[in-house]
């Protein structure tokens, strides 16, 4: 294994400067830094340089770096311009946005190739292939997301029109109905419902594909979020005889959030409780101030055994969970229920196709939190924790307020 792998990322943008950090605590169990700055500062050598490419910006020296460990992040409208003024031949590429596994895919390749990987010369050649390949997918399915929103967009006013008449119907503005026209009314309105919802959730995930919705974040009411979830949930709720247990603890106050969007992540989970718990059922939701090392990259952690263990640290986050008495989800699926259009059949589904709990990890990691399921014994639970957001004291570090940061890793797994 070689010494310690240096990295620049040459951009603006804070999120993807996470996202690499993430990534190389993931693959690397060697030292490592990670260099955060602008065009100006890369003047240094680096083992691989990641520049998020902006219209109109300086091209860097190739002298300066290693232009087969040299990676351009573009966006697709700037494609032309930038193959026109590239000063680095056959340039690795990747679209704007990039995902993470395509990120870390490039990454581990450039790690395997730097420590030397006897058959390094192949993988480089071979990824060269790879990344040029993966840019005529990425232009495809771009053009394929774009047709799939404008789509959804057309599809969901008939929606929305149909809900809108059965809702006129039911309260008799045409005229008396029968108590039979009434329940079938009611289930033509449900449905109409659900298939509207389920368009917004593809509408949204295809928007969030092309680039990150900038959130109107503040001091909301939780408690009024909650409140409004479960009054769109009750119906469907005590349709099933499902009792509701809800219960918040103080200690939210210094929770950022965007109220609709967190609303909107606790009716996707609620909703999903309540299809797969049985008649007579119990939902227990329960919000508490929680310590979330993020260091460890996990927080599936039971909320008794974290607290026991760590009461002398102050909570930095608050939690909610959601548990349900439906069936256990196979072990092997809790991972992956949370992933675009992911689904693994059968009765015990409940992925949902991949939409309505995507749209819950999408609008959570937007609010720099976590969500994810777990099974326990009174049932799956589903939790969300966001950052509280604190002043801070001032520490008089001048280098936070740069352009520039480090961040280092000792020689040890990260994980």
């Amino acid at each position: 294994m070689g010494g310690s792998m240096d990295v620049v990322l040459i951009s603006e943008d804070r999120g993807l400067y996470k996202t690499c950090q993430e990534i190389l605590a993931e693959i690397l169990d060697q030292p490592w830094t990670i260099t955060l700055a602008d065009s100006a500062d890369a003047r240094s050598r680096a083992d691989l340089w990641i520049w998020d490419y902006q219209s109109g910006a300086p091209q860097p020296d190739p002298s300066h770096g290693f232009p087969s460990s040299l990676l351009y992040l573009v966006s697709r409208k700037d494609l032309a311009e930038f193959r026109q003024q590239a000063a680095v031949s056959g340039a690795n590429i990747l679209l704007k946005p990039v995902t993470p596994v395509t990120l870390a895919a490039f990454l581990g390749s450039a790690v395997s190739a730097r420590n030397g990987n006897p058959a390094r010369d192949g993988r480089s050649d071979l990824l060269q292939c790879l990344v040029q390949t993966n840019l005529r997918l990425q232009e495809y399915d771009q053009d394929r997301t774009n047709f799939l929103a404008r789509a959804v967009h057309d599809f969901r006013a008939p929606l929305t029109a149909l809900s809108g008449y059965c809702g006129l119907m039911l309260d008799e503005s045409f005229g008396p109905i029968s108590d039979a026209q009434r329940q079938v009314l009611t289930r033509m309105r449900r449905s109409a419902l659900r298939l509207s919802q389920m368009a917004s959730a593809m509408l949204q995930l295809s928007v969030a594909r092309q680039g990150k919705k900038a959130l109107n974040l503040q001091r909301a009411d939780l408690q009024e979020c909650l409140d409004q979830a479960l009054h769109e949930i009750a119906p469907a709720a005590d349709e099933r005889g499902i009792a509701i247990t809800p219960y918040l603890e103080p200690g939210n106050d210094d929770l950022l959030f965007e109220p609709g969007q967190l609303e909107q992540v606790l009716l996707n989970i609620l909703d999903n409780a309540c299809r797969f718990t049985p008649r007579a059922g119990v939902i227990e939701i329960r919000g508490y101030p929680f310590f979330w090392e993020r260091r460890s990259g996990s927080s599936e952690t039971r909320p008794d055994g974290e607290r026991r263990h760590r009461t002398d640290l102050e909570p930095n986050s608050y939690r909610i969970d959601i548990t349900d008495s439906g069936a256990a989800i196979p072990p092997e699926h809790l991972s992956r229920i949370f992933e675009e259009y992911a689904s693994y059949g059968g009765g015990r589904d409940r992925s949902g196709g991949g939409l309505g709990l995507a749209i819950c990890r999408l609008i959570v990691t937007q609010h720099d939190g976590r969500v994810w399921a777990e099974n326990t014994d009174l049932g799956p639970r589903f939790s969300i924790v966001l950052p509280l957001h604190r002043p801070r004291v001032p520490v008089g570090d001048a280098e936070e307020n740069t352009a520039l940061e480090r961040i280092r890793r000792p020689n040890v797994p990260c994980r």
